[in-house]
């Protein structure tokens, strides 16, 4: 089997130190071959954004960061010096970050900015660098592409704005192209617009995608399989059609229930009681036993992602819709 473009193992990633340490991202392992899209799902502060920021370097200081490997395109990431990972950060791996209003500099024309990338990774200048981004302009369909270059963010719609940090994203033609929450913000139009662009380049260019998303809907439509993420852990890993087929994790059951295209006919919403555990009431054991609805003593101890037919699940049940009511003992946390 051909080695995977991205293998992330065992990465973990603590801020502060001592009592006052608060583990964001917890042993959390991934794996993903050239040209597959992999999204990311989970609530916000559930580690998302923060694992793919550890993989692009752009945690601040105070983050203490380990993996047992962090591998990308054949080459040892944790055994490169920063000058060697500037090389491939931004051009082989790049990535679409939240909110492109405060992404983008008020102070600097789209062509300056969408340039010093071009100037940083390629070495482009003058007139083949502005040719360069007027093509990139084009590539995400934004009308008028040489005026626009001279345009500031303010001018921009949240739309465009969105377009403009995609073409600075495939400016150097990456392998691997991050979208963490590319839609946010947006309004329901202009969110199928930009995935559908998102989806046909990612297709054009061969190119793998991380997408990090809450919107399940979003999942169904654009990646082939899904990681779930909840308090900082990885909870499940399965093709997407399994995962909306057959949850194997209460987690990912109790995000499904939510979507509203699925609760037609009922009175309200499915969800979880309580809250995601914050630094400092962390049960032992499932992170998730004091929401779930089928807790049971086994859920207190520390439980791993194993291998199920499903996939893979961090559960003491590998398949909840097997569960019968005797085997659940109503435990509370």
């Amino acid at each position: 089997m051909t080695e995977p473009l991205l293998h992330i193992d065992h990465l973990s990633v603590v801020f502060g130190k001592g009592e006052r340490a608060f583990r964001a991202v917890d042993q959390v392992s991934l794996s993903l071959q050239a040209q597959d899209v992999l999204a990311v799902v989970g609530e916000s502060g559930s580690g998302k954004s923060v694992t793919m920021m550890a993989l692009m370097g752009l945690l601040p200081s105070s983050a203490n960061i380990h993996a047992n490997s962090l591998r990308f395109n054949g080459q040892d990431l944790q055994a490169m010096s920063a000058k060697q990972k500037r090389q491939i950060i931004g051009k082989d791996i790049s990535m679409i970050f939240q909110d492109a209003m405060s992404s983008l500099n008020p102070s600097f024309t789209i062509e300056t900015q969408i340039s010093e990338v071009l100037k940083t990774h390629l070495g482009l200048k003058g007139a083949a660098a502005h040719q360069r981004c007027i093509e990139l302009l084009q590539l995400v369909e934004i009308p008028d592409a040489k005026n626009r270059l001279k345009a500031y963010p303010h001018q921009l719609s949240g739309g465009m704005s969105q377009r403009v940090m995609i073409a600075m994203a495939l400016a150097c033609e990456p392998k691997l192209l991050i979208a963490d929450e590319p839609t946010t913000a947006l309004d329901v139009t202009v969110q199928a617009q930009i995935m559908d662009l998102l989806r046909r380049l990612q297709q054009e260019r061969h190119m793998a995608m991380i997408l990090i998303t809450h919107d399940l809907g979003l999942v169904a439509e654009n990646a082939h399989e899904v990681a779930v993420m909840y308090a900082g852990q990885m909870v499940e890993r399965s093709h997407v059609a399994k995962i909306f087929k057959r949850p194997a994790h209460p987690y990912t059951e109790a995000l499904l229930a939510a979507i509203p295209e699925l609760s037609i006919g009922q009175k309200r919403l499915h969800s979880l009681p309580g809250v995601v555990p914050s630094q400092y009431d962390r049960p032992q054991g499932c992170l998730l036993s004091p929401r779930c609805p089928y807790v049971h003593e086994a859920c207190h101890q520390p439980v791993l992602l194993q291998n199920s037919p499903f996939g893979q699940v961090r559960c003491v049940y590998p398949d909840i819709s097997a569960i019968s009511t005797s085997q659940i003992t109503g435990v509370s946390a």
